[in-house]
């Protein structure tokens, strides 16, 4: 009984902190799809750079050798985040504004088609141009903390849960990260333009917000986020140039489960998804525990199809 239930809390503490870390990830995607309706299918490998950023600056830039082992691997990932977002930002102006905001009217499909071909080719090239650049040698951003845990407790019947210190503050970084996120989305100017473009571009327009503008905006943030969330996996998962098609399946499943369209809910269906994922191993082989996530996903998009923070379309 006290084995059962040390496993139980074991999963359950497990799950909530990588779980928070893939909140983070979803959130990247759900802020793009959510203002711009775009289907990115290259936010994966956008995450694979994050990774690659992250790696070098602690490795090869010096942040190694000036904040040590220990935290250096935290200051990098924080300024890997930076640096997607603005190749986020050009790779929007050069490439899916194309294909997206006001110039959608005149495409087939108000640009969907184009939009899913040519994420496909970003990712494609990421990936391939990954392993040019990068090799196919599995990379990873390790620190003293990825080894060593906190202990709380003993608890009731002398049961004690070790939480693993890289994934704590992994969580930290999360929470503050989605809290400023969304204080930027709901209190600052930039975030009242967002809201705006998503909610009626055309309106918008008329209340001179530069619509084009603020989805380049929301692309450069949903890349920095993701980028800053595949820094945080690193500390505790090797990576390599076909990383992102892992977990780009992960991030759609809980844009879904949160509610298409909710940055809020993004982040509480990865919340959702780290907890299966952690708590199918107490009955179930590592190996399926992805096919656990999407039976799980399948039950509550059965019940509740406009997801967590949906809401329900009347069909008239």
């Amino acid at each position: 009984m006290t084995q059962v239930l040390e496993g139980c809390l074991q999963a359950l503490s497990a799950g909530l902190l990588i779980g928070a870390v893939y909140g983070l990830m979803c959130v990247g995607l759900g802020l793009i799809f959510g203002v711009m309706r775009v289907i990115n299918f290259a936010q994966g490998d956008f995450m694979m750079l994050g990774m690659y950023a992250a790696f070098y600056f602690f490795t090869a830039l010096g942040v190694q050798a000036t904040f040590g082992n220990t935290f250096g691997p935290f200051v990098a990932i924080l300024l890997a985040g930076p640096v997607l977002a603005v190749f986020g930002y050009f790779v929007h102006l050069t490439l899916i504004s194309r294909v997206s905001g006001t110039r959608t009217s005149s495409l087939e499909g108000e640009g969907h088609y184009a939009q899913l071909i040519l994420t496909l080719g970003i990712a494609l090239i990421l990936q391939n141009g990954g392993l040019l650049v990068f090799g196919s040698v599995l990379a990873s951003i390790r620190t003293p903390l990825s080894s060593s845990a906190w202990e709380l407790g003993p608890l009731f019947y002398d049961v004690s849960v070790f939480i693993n210190k890289a994934r704590g503050i992994d969580a930290v970084v999360s929470l503050v990260t989605m809290l400023l996120l969304t204080l930027m989305i709901t209190r600052s100017r930039i975030g009242k333009s967002l809201r705006a473009a998503a909610d009626n571009p055309t309106a918008a327009t008329y209340m001179g917000i530069d619509v084009d503008r603020a989805h380049r905006i929301a692309f450069a943030l949903g890349t920095g986020i993701t980028a800053i969330a595949g820094g945080l996996l690193a500390t505790n998962y090797p990576f390599h140039p076909f990383v992102g098609v892992e977990y780009v399946i992960v991030m759609y499943a809980g844009v879904v489960l949160g509610g298409m369209g909710s940055i809020i809910g993004a982040f509480w269906g990865g919340m959702t998804i780290g907890l299966v994922q952690q708590m199918s191993t107490l009955i179930l082989p590592t190996q399926l525990q992805n096919a656990a996530i999407f039976v799980v996903f399948l039950l509550i998009i059965f019940f509740r199809p406009q997801g967590f923070f949906g809401r329900m379309v009347e069909r008239t």
